[in-house]
């Protein structure tokens, strides 16, 4: 009896270690949510980098995994994105987290697939973000896009050939400072550019690049108080030819780059020395410029805040997606916002914009880490850019765009008319001479309006 008893009793407690190793191998299971995201390439990406390093400290400590799935570009994931979500043949799962713009939140079947960050996200937490960014991400009343990493557009400049320009003409990196003193060096450099070759009439250089005519017309006009947006389409008022004058006179003497792709190509061969642009495309502007005769010169670039007219506000195009945070269940998702949280965190959230040439998204992460940080750049260019941001967060206001269905048509429209009807100028101007320029940069005004309103 007694052997009986001992022998039951050992079965017993067997059994109920068995059950403890069993709940606490399944206690001990992380929560894995998957990443697909635009920082980087899958070997080597800042925000990978920081990824791991969550997994190791907060994540082992809550029992989180984040696992990155795919690194693309914002293009490739809008079009998986919707795959999925359309539940298209062959289409990838969607993961617990993406990159988006708003464009792909509005294109979506069901945007409810979607969590709302103010059910995770308490108003004190949301307040410390910079509140245009927030309001990038909301849509239809639902904060859907949180942002993680933003972008604005910054004038970039040689400074290494600006110098001899500046030393030639006397104009100085102030004069750049609005767009009224930009166009007009841009002309004063055309001038002086053809000038040095004067057995060859009209070869006069570009000294300026606008990546974006659209962001260039839009944030201008708002800026001087008129409305760009009128329901679904454009107005061209008072303040759109205010801003067209000035850019269609140096474009028209020849002081505007043109032609197409971006800012970053002109100004690597010397077409170009000044550009506005997404202040992420740092990434893409050389040391070095290559001429075309194959000789090549160091330079150094240097950044500074967006100009804006005088008569205007100071206001800045923001730029950049967001992270998205697909429904599931409710220990993913909080595993999810446990993630996102901790890389909005000031000293995370700078560590992973530094290494990306983007803008922080907290009030506290400008103030009080990026400082620092600049202090710690070893490369000049970076330094500047990162200068450049203090100052426009300091002393502009963040432009948000409506989020419109025919934003993305009406944009390619302007770009690709504004582009041709410059370019005709210039070829009317070559042909009439200077007496002519005034009459030329109304008659491509009356016919660019035409063309955009039929």
């Amino acid at each position: 009896m007694k052997h009986r008893t001992l022998i039951f009793l050992l079965a017993v407690v067997l059994l109920f270690c068995a059950g403890c190793s069993s709940a606490t191998k399944k206690e001990e299971t992380p929560t894995t949510i998957t990443v697909w995201h635009v920082y980087g390439g899958q070997a080597d990406s800042p925000l990978n980098d920081l990824i791991d390093q969550f997994n190791q400290t907060v994540g082992k400590e809550q029992q989180i995994n984040v696992q990155v799935t795919s690194v693309s570009n914002t293009n490739t994931i809008h079009e998986l994105v919707l795959s999925s979500a359309n539940g298209e043949p062959g289409a990838s799962e969607l993961p617990d987290l993406f990159i988006s713009y708003p464009k792909t939140v509005m294109a979506l079947p069901d945007d409810s697939i979607l969590v709302d960050y103010r059910d995770y996200f308490s108003e004190e937490e949301l307040s410390a973000f910079l509140p245009a960014f927030v309001e990038e991400g909301t849509v239809d009343n639902r904060l859907v896009i949180l942002p993680v990493a933003k972008s604005t557009e910054i004038m970039f400049i040689n400074k290494t050939i600006f110098d001899r320009f500046s030393q030639a003409t006397g104009v100085t990196l102030e004069d750049l400072d609005t767009w009224e003193g930009l166009f007009k060096a841009a002309e004063i450099y055309a001038e002086w550019t053809d000038s040095q070759t004067p057995d060859i009439p009209g070869d006069a250089k570009s000294m300026f690049v606008h990546d974006y005519y659209f962001n260039y017309f839009q944030v201008g006009a708002e800026s001087l108080g008129e409305a760009f947006f009128q329901g679904d389409k454009l107005t061209f008022g008072p303040a759109f030819q205010t801003a067209w004058e000035p850019l269609a006179r140096a474009a028209i003497q020849g002081g505007v780059w043109l032609q197409g792709g971006y800012a970053t190509a002109s100004l690597r061969t010397g077409d170009s020395i000044v550009s506005v642009a997404s202040s992420a495309s740092i990434l893409y502007y050389s040391d070095i410029v290559t001429y075309p005769d194959n000789t090549s010169e160091d330079i150094t670039i240097i950044s500074r805040p967006c100009p804006v007219f005088e008569d205007g506000e100071k206001l800045v195009m923001q730029r950049g997606a967001g992270f998205c945070t697909v429904r599931s269940t409710p220990e993913r998702e909080r595993a999810a916002v446990t993630f996102l949280k901790w890389l909005t965190e000031p000293e995370h959230n700078v560590e992973f914009v530094t290494r990306t040439g983007y803008m922080p998204v907290t009030q506290t992460a400008f103030e009080n880490e990026l400082p620092n940080a600049i202090e710690g750049l070893e490369s000049p260019k970076y330094a500047s850019l990162y200068q450049a941001y203090l100052d426009t967060q300091e002393n502009y206001k963040f432009y948000v765009p409506p989020q419109l269905e025919t934003y993305l048509s009406l944009e390619t429209a302007l770009e690709d008319h504004v582009r041709a009807q410059l370019a005709l100028g210039r070829q009317d101007y070559l042909e009439a001479g200077e007496a002519g320029l005034e009459q030329i940069s109304a008659e491509r005004l009356q016919t660019f309006r035409e063309i955009m309103e039929r």
